[in-house]
């Protein structure tokens, strides 16, 4: 993992102002409903472990197209893991033969999923309006990659993607600015849950709720899965705000991939029930 993150901070030398450069992971926009996956990784130069939070099971691993997509749909979040009054926004969910890749003209576009994602999937939310507060736009993404080295290569992307373009249109009416990325790998400043976790902070406007208004994306990677969340600021929704929406859905989501994936423990021989009076 410090290898490959080491490649990304070299080809960037020199371009950050206080941005500690490993541990890196995805954020960004999310255009057409759809929440940004990166751009495929090309060669690795090393990578990571399968996971150091997960006593995987090989065996519970998709190794195809349609397990991964069936994976995705057991641990993606519902309207209700965001709180009351979240809604399903239309369309509410993206297509699975295409994700978000941030152009040289820093504007997401929709492309062909690249060979090294078996499966991907976002879902888009909302709570409506109501007295003092605009509308809050949420997502929920899960990704699954076929190697832990290319789901690293995804995420480790988001530094040259931020530092390239602090300011990114996700569609004709929205833009995120002020682009800033707070990463951790496992066992950094309280990570004890994901090989990699990211928060990444900006400004929103849009037509619709004007703006600048809190941005929030945050991402983590476990092994060959990413799982991500967002929210779009509007009147009356503070980053606290955006920070306590996020948190349940995130954390629970994180949870159904370690149920998915881990390895069943056998209860040690010879246990038994009660305490034997």
């Amino acid at each position: 993992m410090v290898a490959v993150k080491e490649a990304v901070r070299l080809g960037c030398a020199g371009a950050v102002c206080g941005l500690v450069l490993f541990g890196c992971t995805s954020g960004g926009g999310e255009p057409s409903a759809s929440t940004p996956a990166r751009k495929a990784g090309g060669t690795t130069v090393a990578g990571p472990s399968p996971t150091e939070v997960v006593d995987i099971d090989p065996a519970r691993l998709p190794g195809t197209k349609a397990r991964a997509a069936a994976l995705i749909r057991e641990v993606i979040a519902d309207p209700s893991a965001f709180g009351p009054g979240t809604v399903r926004r239309v369309p509410y969910e993206s297509d699975p033969r295409r994700r978000p890749v941030l152009g040289d003209d820093c504007v997401w576009h929709q492309q062909a999923l690249p060979k090294d994602v078996l499966a991907t999937l976002t879902r888009s939310y909302e709570i409506p309006a109501s007295g003092t507060k605009g509308p809050l736009r949420l997502s929920a993404v899960v990704t699954v990659h076929r190697t832990p080295e290319q789901a690293d290569w995804e995420n480790a992307e988001v530094l040259e993607e931020m530092m390239r373009c602090p300011t990114q249109r996700l569609r004709s009416d929205e833009v995120v600015t002020s682009l800033n990325d707070v990463p951790n790998s496992f066992g950094d400043s309280g990570n004890e849950y994901a090989d990699d976790a990211l928060n990444e902070l900006g400004s929103y406007t849009s037509a619709e709720v004007g703006g600048p208004h809190p941005y929030l994306w945050e991402q983590t990677r476990i092994g060959q899965f990413t799982l991500a969340v967002s929210a779009k600021g509007a009147k009356g929704w503070s980053r606290a705000d955006l920070f306590d929406r996020l948190r349940d859905p995130h954390v629970g989501m994180r949870a159904r991939l370690r149920a998915e994936i881990e390895r069943n423990t056998p209860e040690p021989s010879g246990s038994t029930q009660g305490d034997g009076r």
